[in-house]
């Protein structure tokens, strides 16, 4: 029996940025085969297009669907489950799928269907990433343009809430396991911070929220590591992303313009931590979870040994979101609990481990 497919939704705004993220985690996705199941309603044909373009190895024209009869979660059952199980039932099924929600979508009912029959034992929910538009939000609004917002809702025939923007905006965040504020490269110091704070104080206790520009987040923030990544972590002991390649840029050119583009990126850093087997594994979900919201840890994934258990519990996590399940036995493999730690530089590495290790 293989893992699981982990799949992220993406939730947000129309305007927000989210499909900006999404273009720019397809063209760093360094060969992991990313599915891309859209529900833009209203501007999908410009998002459909550009996506299709991404070209290459990870997502071909199949690896884009578009779900085309309006809000997502209104209509779960008869759209969205089919297309996950059309996915799903592939010769070569992707290694990560990516959902887009309509920004007017409620994310909690689209969360619930992973529970579907049939579904549940082959996806697991990486997590729910919200996309803010980090202009709008301190000046008050909660979309750039409000209008384009009310015309998507008038648009859409079937909608069947009418809940108002700033109960969505609570929504999409109290549902968020990582909230992402995009165009912070907009905000001043003390504005960013004051809306962090803000956006920390409305979500679930343990969500991160990190800022980023122009949708650029490091693929493993965004998605966790790849598939093969457990094997070559030895070789990337000390991940930090600096963001200092853009490949689309002349190489030559000055501080001041480099500097401008780091302005509003958060940095990243990543350490595995082993540990001996652990004796019960609903306690040592537990127990990762305080841990994630004690050290405001981003992403946790691993394998688990648990004594007595042949197979290896896989445990994967985004923000206070834990999720774990037996994958496959360890075989030939030593069995060793071995967890990869992702977090804003700074991390309290030595404090990790041990409270992980206890």
């Amino acid at each position: 029996m293989a893992g699981k497919i982990p799949a992220t939704v993406v939730t947000g705004f129309l305007g927000a940025g989210k499909t900006t993220l999404i273009r720019h985690m397809l063209e760093n996705a360094e060969g992991k085969r990313i599915a891309l199941i859209i529900n833009e309603f209203g501007d999908l044909g410009v998002d459909g297009d550009i996506l299709k373009g991404c070209g290459d190895e990870t997502c071909t024209e199949d690896d884009v669907m578009e779900l085309s009869n309006g809000c997502i979660c209104c209509t779960v059952a008869d759209d969205f489950i089919p297309t996950m199980e059309k996915l799903l039932d592939r010769e070569t099924p992707p290694d990560h799928i990516v959902i887009e929600t309509s920004g007017l979508a409620l994310p909690q009912p689209l969360v619930r269907a992973f529970n579907w029959p049939g579904i549940s034992t082959k996806v697991t929910v990486d997590g729910v990433v919200t996309v803010v538009d980090g202009k709008a939000v301190t000046e008050g609004r909660f979309a750039h343009n409000v209008d384009a917002v009310d015309a998507q809702r008038a648009m859409d025939e079937n909608l069947d809430h009418e809940t108002p923007l700033s109960e969505l905006f609570e929504d999409q965040v109290a549902c968020a396991d990582m909230i992402v504020v995009n165009k912070s490269d907009l905000l001043g110091e003390d504005e960013a911070g004051a809306l962090v704070g803000k956006l920390k104080g409305e979500a679930r206790d343990g969500v991160q929220v990190v800022k980023t520009a122009m949708g650029r987040m490091p693929v493993d923030v965004l998605l966790g590591q790849g598939v093969g990544a457990e094997d070559d972590l030895e070789s990337r002991h000390e991940v930090h992303h600096h963001h200092h390649h853009h490949d689309d840029e002349d190489p030559h050119h000055d501080d001041h313009h480099l500097h401008e583009h780091e302005h509003g990126h958060d940095e990243f850093e990543s350490f595995v931590v082993t540990r001996a087997e652990v004796a019960d594994p609903k306690a040592f979900a537990e127990q990762i979870a305080d841990v994630i919201r004690a050290h405001d840890i981003l992403r946790l994934k691993g394998f688990v040994a648990v004594e007595g258990k042949p197979m290896r519990l896989t445990v994967q996590a985004v923000g206070p979101r834990v999720d774990s399940y037996f994958d496959q036995p360890f075989g030939a493999a030593p069995r060793q609990t071995r967890l990869v730690v992702i977090g804003q530089s700074g991390l309290d590495r030595a404090a990790i481990e041990a409270a992980l290790a206890a």
